[in-house]
């Protein structure tokens, strides 16, 4: 809703608009620098497209380490609120989205892998992954308030982190219209969250734990627990070796 309001508010040009959604910053200086690097390299394929691609897009981020692969099709928006350390990989058409007026934006650890088509993004919240963190494909991590992703956590393919929901205390007025509300998400590290897993704003898991596939986790979830279900629930400890042989 917050987009819609963006695009059809009155007496602003569409080039204004797409600097403030996209580039996230004003200026004629900034707004070809994006475009220039996003026609020139996006698109190319193979090692080529890779060389060029690693850069010029680190001129587009407030940080970026040494090593850092990005993949055909990788979008950058608001991309001077996005850090990355060294060794990172953004497979194709991900989209890393640190939109925001007030937020810090999105910092992604060194040695940290993010799988294809992934979406991460913000509206007015911020993201850290921590190193060597692997994001599998096709999932989307959204932030309206802080979502934190400790070190060396797996996340399987078609996972959602929704880190912020909708307020509806007002039955006559659309859910829409009411407003955000956001309690965050954090993952310790060394947590495996299995693929389609979906993780609830408000939900805290704790280091080595283990959330099966397919779970919806409305709640938290302690430190070295096994979790699975429709909502999840702790079925095991890892640290109960007779549980953990099974």
């Amino acid at each position: 809703m917050d987009v819609q309001k963006e695009l059809h508010r009155a007496g602003e040009s569409k080039v204004i608009k797409y600097q403030r959604l996209v580039i996230g910053r004003p200026g004629l200086a900034g707004l070809i620098k994006y475009e220039l690097i996003g026609l020139v390299s996006a698109w190319i394929p193979g090692a080529f497209g890779l060389w060029l691609r690693s850069h010029l897009y680190p001129r587009l981020l407030s940080r970026c380490g040494k090593n850092v692969a990005f993949g055909t099709n990788v979008v950058l928006r608001h991309p001077h609120k996005v850090a990355m350390g060294q060794n990172v990989v953004l497979d194709d058409n991900c989209v890393i989205d640190a939109k925001g007026e007030e937020n810090a934006g999105i910092v992604i650890g060194s040695n940290v892998f993010v799988g294809r088509n992934t979406i991460i993004y913000c509206q007015n919240g911020n993201i850290v992954i921590g190193e060597n963190a692997n994001i599998g494909s096709n999932c989307q991590i959204f932030s309206s308030g802080s979502v934190e992703i400790g070190k060396n956590v797996l996340v399987g393919a078609y996972s959602y982190l929704i880190g912020g929901g909708h307020v509806m205390v007002d039955p006559s007025s659309p859910i829409i219209e009411q407003g955000r509300i956001s309690r965050g998400i954090h993952l310790g590290d060394n947590v495996w969250v299995g693929a389609g897993v979906k993780i609830l704003d408000g939900v805290t898991i704790g280091r080595d734990a283990v959330i099966g596939t397919g779970a919806v986790v409305n709640r938290d979830i302690a430190a070295y627990a096994v979790a699975a279900g429709l909502p999840a629930k702790v079925i095991g400890d890892r640290r109960n070796r007779k549980e953990s042989q099974n």
